[in-house]
This record gives C-alpha cells, sequence and structure tokens, in this order.
C-alpha cells in the first residue's frame, strides 16, 4: 500500500503497523491467545490478513521466544521496558520500532481482533489530521485505544510515563489529545475483542 490518501494534494503515505500480542491472556487461561485456532486459522492470522492490505510493513510485539511465530513472517519485537506489562508497553515497542524504519508514526492493532475494519488506516489518518498525527478508533460510543495511530514523536514521553508508573493506555492517549475515528458498529463488532474461551467460541459463527 503507496498511500492512504491525499491532503492539499500531496499523497499521505501509510504508517507501519504494530500488532500487540505481549499480553498475558489470563482470561483465555494463559499462553498465546493470538496461536488459538479460529475457524481453521489462527486467530492471529485473521488480524494479519485485515491489517496488512492497509500498510507498508508489519510487526508483532510479543515476549518469550520468537520462534513460536516464525510460521507468519514477521519481525518480532518485544516489549522494550521489561516489568511494566500492558498495551503501552507495546505502543511503546512499536514507536521504537516505527523510529527504526524512519517513519513518522505507526499503526497499532491487538492481536484478538479478528474482524478489524477494511478502512482502518485511512480513517484513522484522516482523524489524526486534527490531533498532530494522533487518533484512536471509537465505534458505538467506545474508544477502543489499542487500536491507534501514534506520532513518532510521543515516543520519549511514553518511555518517561511508563517509568512513573502509568499503565492506562486511553487515559494517557486523551491526555496527549488523541481524537477519535468514528467506526459503524456491525455484527459482528469490528473491535471486538476473543478475551475468553466462551468469546472464541461464539467468534466461529462469524468466520
Amino acid at each position: 500500500m503507496a498511500s492512504a490518501g491525499e491532503t492539499m494534494g500531496q499523497p499521505i503515505e501509510a504508517p507501519p503497523g504494530m500488532i500487540l500480542a505481549g499480553g498475558l491472556s489470563r482470561r483465555m487461561g494463559g499462553g498465546d491467545k493470538g496461536l488459538l485456532p479460529l475457524g481453521g486459522r489462527p486467530l492471529l492470522a485473521h488480524v494479519i490478513a485485515r491489517v496488512a492490505p492497509q500498510v507498508p510493513r508489519l510487526a508483532l510485539n510479543a515476549n518469550g521466544a520468537a520462534a513460536r511465530f516464525a510460521g507468519f513472517g514477521l519481525p518480532v519485537r518485544p516489549d522494550p521496558l521489561p516489568g511494566h506489562p500492558g498495551p503501552l508497553a507495546g505502543v511503546l515497542a512499536a514507536l521504537d520500532w516505527a523510529a527504526e524504519t524512519g517513519a513518522p508514526w505507526v499503526l497499532t492493532v491487538p492481536a484478538d481482533t479478528p474482524w478489524l475494519p477494511g478502512d482502518l488506516v485511512p480513517r484513522l489518518i484522516l482523524a489524526s489530521e486534527s490531533a498532530d498525527g494522533l487518533a484512536l478508533a471509537e465505534s458505538d460510543g467506545r474508544v477502543h485505544p489499542v487500536c491507534g495511530l501514534w506520532p513518532v514523536r510521543l515516543r520519549d514521553p511514553l518511555r518517561a510515563a511508563l517509568a512513573d508508573g502509568t499503565r492506562r493506555i486511553g487515559d494517557w492517549a486523551q491526555a496527549q489529545g488523541a481524537a477519535l475515528a468514528r467506526f459503524p458498529a456491525g455484527t459482528p463488532e469490528p473491535f471486538a475483542n476473543i478475551n475468553t474461551p466462551a468469546d472464541l467460541a461464539a467468534a466461529e459463527a462469524w468466520t
């Protein structure tokens, strides 16, 4: 994907994307949620299929042995600050990776959202124009802060916030002036997470 739209006649380069899979999956009983089967494929494969066409390159944030994800063909980046769990640590991993590639911003999505919108990136980009590059997804009145577009300028402030004990991704993003990209609700809900065995069983009806 070369671009995601235009501003003042100039093409906008789509951001790289990182799938966040560094959580402990406690409600699922532990392990890697992204490797659980859904419709005959790993849950992570569904997320990749939704996101990969929208970004020029894609990576995975995960901790532990990277070899278990080798079949997906993605670079794997661990949390850069061990001992700071939660999605904000994954966002920092994404920002560090984006900075290394020279990208000015990066898309993040969770590894357990198999029905992400096909227009996620262009809608986030449009919303970010009013917030200096920072935008989060919203649908049906609910903000989904892990589905966001993050400018690399936030890399150092986020590292400092994590060191100070900040954990709540939505609160921190809103404090940085995040804009909201509003998406229509659907069936299934495009930002629905697979958090529990019951969620996974119910999701089979939509695959």
